[in-house]
């Protein structure tokens, strides 16, 4: 009970920070100098905390050390961060959600292109996998490729992002859908992907699982690698020292909400639900989060519903299910597979411990 209050809480934060970084993006800030500082808040908001309670897990820092944290943080913090708000702002915080619900498909893909994941489609559960893929890939395209009538489940005049780009001099921007925007989108969780794949090679590893310490120490090292790409990149693209500055506006809770409370609460609240419960129980909440985006776009970001974006959701967050369901249920054969096993071992060396005993009577 206690983990499904934790993943209800996690979605609304998570919700809150899309709808934050739609209205961030839309007011003319510069969205790598927003990133670069998400990061770097992120990175000192979690290494008081590695310090102190895991500081018995402290890694030793050498170079193939450095080298496993770069990739991390390149493909965990830094290429998801640098792409997803500028395909936000040229998608919606709906689509942008809704693509991330892509992400057991996406990664079950790439774990089969890696040969790590097999789909086995002589059996039920690997055709259901290349269903719920392919129910997945077909959502998405419903979602940007066709509209139908447009929905009005509330009229109440309220346009967060109209009043931002007023209060800035700009001219508010039409609520669309782009192709350079779906790809960064996706890109983003095409990385997060591969970062999770990582991952589980490094984990997988005793000598490697220990050299990075723990959770704590983990993603500390993958934010601060990620803030110096993003740092490198933000200085490469703009060297105006103004867009450094930060106001009591919009970008800095944004930063301090996306960094101290996602990046250094959050996360590790996930990584507990993950331990708690695995991961495929924690990638079942992810379709709450596009329901709270969705009615928090329509109602306050003015961001029009189709039928054919309800429809396509419905379809992703079918395909997904149906692929959750069947590594489930893999899983849960292989853990029967092997109690039977350990069963089947057990009664082998006690009956051979029996006819010890019975052969030590014997004269």
């Amino acid at each position: 009970m206690n983990a499904i209050i934790a993943l209800l809480v996690v979605q609304f934060i998570f919700a809150g920070m899309f709808v934050l970084f739609k209205l961030t993006a839309d007011d003319g800030t510069n969205l790598r100098v927003l990133v670069a500082y998400r990061l770097v808040f992120a990175t000192l908001f979690m290494l008081p905390l590695a310090l102190i309670f895991q500081r018995k897990k402290r890694p030793e820092f050498t170079w193939k050390l450095l080298l496993q944290a770069f990739l991390s943080g390149l493909l965990g913090a830094a290429i998801p961060n640098i792409l997803y708000l500028p395909g936000m702002t040229l998608t919606s915080a709906t689509f942008s959600t809704a693509a991330s619900i892509l992400g057991p498909l996406i990664t079950l893909v790439l774990s089969m292109v890696f040969r790590m994941e097999t789909l086995r489609l002589g059996s039920n559960e690997g055709r259901a996998k290349l269903v719920g893929t392919l129910l997945g890939a077909g959502g998405a395209l419903v979602f940007v490729l066709y509209k139908g009538v447009e929905i009005h489940l509330w009229s109440t005049h309220v346009d967060l992002l109209k009043s931002s780009n007023q209060s800035n001099g700009q001219a508010t921007s039409n609520h669309h859908i782009s192709i350079p925007g779906i790809l960064m989108v996706f890109g983003c969780n095409v990385s997060f992907s591969l970062w999770l794949i990582l991952q589980a090679i490094l984990l997988l590893k005793a000598k490697i699982g220990k050299q990075l310490g723990g959770q704590y120490w983990n993603i500390c090292m993958m934010n601060a690698m990620g803030s110096l790409v993003c740092i490198v990149v933000a200085l490469c693209s703009d060297r105006n020292w103004k867009q450094w500055r930060l106001g009591w506006n919009i970008s800095l809770l944004t930063t301090v909400y996306a960094g101290v409370v996602v990046s250094g609460m959050v996360m590790p609240l996930v990584a507990w639900c993950i331990e708690k419960k695995g991961p495929l129980y924690v990638t079942v909440f992810s379709p709450i989060r596009l329901l709270i985006v969705a009615l928090v776009g329509s109602f306050a970001l003015e961001e029009p519903l189709h039928l054919g974006s309800i429809i396509g959701a419905m379809i992703m967050v079918g395909g997904v299910y149906l692929v959750v369901w069947c590594k489930m249920k893999e899983a849960k054969s292989a853990t029967t597979s092997d109690h039977i096993e350990t069963n089947k071992n057990i009664k082998e060396v006690d009956q051979g411990n029996l006819s010890a005993v019975n052969n030590r009577g014997v004269p």
